[in-house]
């Protein structure tokens, strides 16, 4: 099934004619809780440098084994920390993706119900998400440590696995990588294209002062959404899934 991004684009309007403050919010959200937001900027690196050279000069003046305690408190704290930033990042930012890329698939098909947003946190959803998304992420990223090319080649082909699970929360991960790389066969470049095609208005966002970058993302996450309910069509099609694994009506 041939899709164009004229025609993609062409559908996401159409739905943000009706829905388009929801799917602002929604946007909002997502941008705010993954620290997406261009205004956002806390200079965090600069507030939490470390004066190394100062530190050597003040341990010039204690002992050795004080200067040692400092140091291994501060790697402890930067430990912990970083254990916490993952966690977050997995058991929360992560469903909270699935729940907003289910709002806006559910938008494609005229249901722009709010409650999408706490989707997957619902019985029996979260922890099938929560590995799978973890899964997906853990191997993008053994993609990138090989090679930035190929890592860039998976974001795209496991980029449909948010979508799979706000279809079915309980497909597995292994089965949503597969389904993911399977939907996204022979479309990447296309994928890619269209994401370069948005440049324009994101560049129009950060020269108004970065906070026009949040009136483009409804634009562009309506967009990626009617992509997916492209492919999955193309995917029942092909045999590749069928209706009663990702919970669709039988038609």
């Amino acid at each position: 099934m041939d899709w164009s991004r004229k025609e993609l684009k062409a559908r996401a309007k159409q739905v943000l004619r009706t829905s388009y403050w929801k799917a602002f919010l929604v946007s909002l959200l997502l941008a705010v809780v993954g620290g997406g937001v261009p205004s956002c900027n806390w200079n965090s690196d600069r507030g939490a440098s470390i004066n190394l050279t100062g530190m050597n000069a003040d341990f010039g003046g204690i002992s050795d084994g004080v200067g040692a305690l400092i140091l291994i408190i501060i790697i402890i704290v930067a430990i912990v920390v970083g254990l916490a930033v993952a966690a977050f990042n997995i058991f929360v930012i992560a469903p909270f993706k699935v729940n907003t890329q289910q709002y806006f698939k559910q938008a494609s098909q005229g249901d722009v119900n709010m409650n999408y947003l706490l989707y997957t946190f619902g019985k029996g959803k979260y922890l099938g998400t929560v590995a799978a998304m973890f899964w997906s992420a853990l191997l993008n990223f053994l993609w990138y440590l090989l090679l930035i090319i190929p890592g860039i080649v998976k974001s795209y082909a496991y980029s449909m696995v948010p979508y799979i699970l706000g279809d079915n929360p309980t497909i597995g991960r292994k089965r949503a990588v597969q389904l993911s790389n399977q939907m996204t066969r022979g479309h990447k470049w296309q994928m890619f294209v269209l994401d370069l095609s948005f440049i324009g208005w994101f560049i129009l966002g950060v020269l108004a002062l970065g906070v026009g970058v949040l009136f483009v993302l409804p634009y562009y996450n309506s967009t990626k959404a009617e992509l997916y309910v492209v492919l999955r069509q193309q995917a029942l099609y092909d045999g590749l899934s069928n209706p009663e694994e990702l919970n669709l009506p039988i038609s």
